[in-house]
């Protein structure tokens, strides 16, 4: 079958305004004084994750609630200087924002502005199945309008990917996500038990690969049974800001999986490509492209042993797949 799309991306438009502070969190003060500065730009996780797929050469298509205001016309033009196709859809509370504080250390601390957002939002059927019946694959954005996209998208016959981000392994409102995705990213930040959590996806949901990235212990990959290790990418240079690394990640990652690239291997992809998105500061957006991306893989695959990746099974209970160390991984 002939797509006009590889990759439509679901949910997660938006604006960040930046602000860079002391330390995290932020120690009370009447006032602090802020270098580099605030600067606000386009640039949320479905945002992202569509600049990615888009630089790495995917024909990549975004659909979103967007207002008629400043943010939005951020983010269309967003959409415009990179070439990635957008279809907005009114949303009467205004384009989604958030605040992120930014430490030295290139962690972060979102703050989302929930009265952008109603739980009557929905994007349309129509516009979903009509975006989907020319689409190869769908990655959805966990904001709640999306959700009820999902049964569409599963009638369309499309590959579905999801990121759950920061999830507990508890909070129901990530379940239809993660139960009604393929393929499933996640960070291992806030779980006790991670790989506990991944099987449990693939238990229930129907997804038949669980990634989950782990910061500097790098990311763990579940497929076919199977959990295995895969190493932290060195950055290209400093680290400045883990902002956008999973989404990042993900779409390398689905840049090699739909390429029929084996699942170890397309999450070596990821994982250079989410330390290259550490070195970019947060108030620019910008993603690696396919030779970087492809010159950096060929080195991480050069600093392991050539031997096949063993197996990772620990003991449940143990700690070693939430290493709590800054997660490069996180979106």
């Amino acid at each position: 079958m002939n797509h006009e799309i590889d990759v439509l991306v679901l949910g997660g438009a938006g604006v960040d305004t930046i602000v860079h502070v002391p330390e995290l969190p932020v120690p009370f003060a009447d006032s602090h004084m802020i270098r580099p500065g605030i600067v606000t730009r386009a640039g949320q996780s479905g945002d992202f994750v569509a600049l990615g797929t888009s630089a790495l050469g995917l024909r990549t298509h975004h659909l979103d609630l967007l207002g008629d205001d400043p943010e939005g016309d951020l983010v269309r033009a967003l959409h415009r200087e990179h070439g990635i196709g957008l279809t907005a859809v009114p949303q009467p509370l205004g384009t989604k924002r958030a605040v992120n504080l930014v430490g030295p250390d290139g962690r972060r601390s979102s703050l989302y502005d929930v009265t952008r957002a109603a739980d009557t939002d929905r994007l349309p059927e129509h516009t979903v199945r009509t975006l989907a019946a020319v689409s190869r694959h769908a990655h959805v954005v966990i904001t709640q309008p999306c959700a009820h996209a999902l049964p569409a998208l599963r009638e369309a016959g499309v590959t579905i990917s999801t990121d759950l981000h920061d999830w507990d392994g508890s909070n129901p409102y990530h379940e239809p996500f993660a139960h009604q995705a393929d393929l499933v990213f996640l960070s291992s930040t806030a779980l006790s038990d991670p790989e506990r959590t991944m099987r449990r996806i693939t238990e229930r949901g129907r997804a038949r690969i669980v990634v989950a990235t782990a910061g500097a212990d790098g990311a763990y990959v579940l497929a076919d049974g199977r959990l295995t290790h895969v190493p932290a990418a060195p950055p290209p240079a400093p680290v400045v800001d883990s902002n956008g690394a999973g989404d990042a990640f993900a779409a390398a990652f689905l840049h090699a999986w739909l390429d029929g690239t084996p699942t170890h291997r397309s999450a070596l992809h990821g994982a250079v490509a989410g330390a290259y998105a550490c070195t970019i500061p947060s108030t620019r957006a910008a993603a690696i492209g396919r030779e970087e991306l492809g010159a950096g893989v060929a080195r991480l695959e050069r600093s392991r042993r050539p031997d096949v990746p063993a197996p990772v099974n620990p003991p449940c209970g143990t700690t070693r797949l939430g290493v709590p160390s800054r997660d490069v991984g996180d979106g």
